[in-house]
C-alpha cells in the first residue's frame, strides 16, 4: 500500500514555511491525497476541488467568443488551471503565483497536475504577486506584452474577501483596486473568484458598482471528515459590453 504519509517538500517563503505533503486514508479509498500547508494552516487539498474546478467552468461559461486569453490568480495544486485548459476556446493561460516554490513543484512535476500543465503549450507560469500585477497600470499581468487585455481573470488566493492570507491583500477588495484590475479585461470580459465563505452581500455590492451580471454561485460537495455537505462560493462578474455567452 505504500506510505500513509510523506512530506514531499518544505521551503521558506515570504508568507512563512510552505510544505507539500502526500497522504493516504485507507477508509477513504486507495488514492493519494496531496495537501499544501502554510505554517500550520491548510491552503489546499486534492480531496476538495469541486469549487476550484467550478471557478474555471462558471467563469468561462460567462464569456462569449473563442481564442480566449485567461489569467488564473493562485496556482495551488493546479485544478483551476487544468479545468480552464479543458475548454477548447482557451488559447492562452497565464497562471500567476507569488510563491516560486509552488511553481517549482509543478515544473518539477512533484504534484499530479504538473505534467498536464507543463505539456500544454497554452499554459505559462508567471512568478509574481497577483495583487500587485492586478493594479499595475502600465504592464499588467503579462510583463512580456505590456498592456495586454484578457477575456477572463479567475482568482483563488485568499480564503474569502474577509479571511486573508496576508493583511496587505485587503486593499485589493476595494472598489478602487478592483476597478484597476477590471481595466485589464476586454469588453464583456469576466472576473470570477473563489471563496471559502458563504456569499458576502457587501462584496457583491462592490462588484455590482463595477460590473454587470454579478452573481454568487454556491458549490456544494460531500465532506467525508464531517460526514456532511460543505460548500464554497464562486463569484462571477462581467464587464459591460460584448456579447453575452
Amino acid at each position: 500500500m505504500g506510505l500513509l504519509f510523506e512530506e514531499i517538500d518544505t521551503q521558506p517563503s515570504p508568507l512563512g514555511e510552505i510544505s507539500l505533503r502526500r497522504r493516504r486514508i485507507p477508509a477513504l479509498g486507495d488514492r493519494d491525497i496531496y495537501e499544501v500547508k502554510l505554517g500550520e494552516e491548510f491552503l489546499m487539498s486534492s480531496m476538495f476541488v469541486d469549487a476550484e474546478v467550478a471557478l474555471a467552468d462558471l467563469g468561462l461559461a460567462a464569456v462569449a467568443g473563442d481564442n480566449l486569453r485567461v489569467v488564473v490568480g493562485g496556482l495551488g495544486l493546479g485544478y483551476t488551471a487544468e479545468a480552464a485548459l479543458k475548454h477548447d476556446r482557451v488559447s492562452e493561460l497565464l497562471v500567476v503565483d507569488a510563491l516560486s516554490t509552488v511553481i517549482q513543484w509543478h515544473e518539477q512535476e512533484k504534484v499530479p497536475l504538473g505534467r498536464v500543465l507543463n505539456q500544454d503549450p497554452r499554459c505559462r507560469f508567471v512568478h509574481g504577486s497577483f495583487f500587485d500585477l492586478a493594479v499595475e497600470e502600465s504592464a499588467g499581468f503579462d510583463q512580456r506584452n505590456p498592456g495586454r487585455l484578457f477575456d477572463a481573470i479567475l482568482l483563488d488566493i485568499d480564503h474569502s474577501p474577509r479571511a486573508l492570507l496576508h493583511e496587505s491583500n485587503a486593499s485589493f477588495y476595494t472598489a478602487e483596486n478592483l476597478g484597476l484590475m477590471a481595466r485589464q479585461l476586454k469588453s464583456g470580459g469576466v472576473f470570477a473568484m473563489w471563496s471559502n465563505d458563504p456569499p458576502d452581500e457587501d462584496f457583491m455590492d462592490v462588484l455590482g458598482d463595477l460590473f454587470e451580471d454579478v452573481s454568487a454561485h454556491v458549490v456544494s460537495f460531500f465532506n467525508p471528515f464531517q460526514n456532511r455537505e460543505s460548500s464554497n462560493t464562486v463569484y462571477v462578474a462581467r464587464q459591460p459590453g460584448g456579447a453575452v455567452a
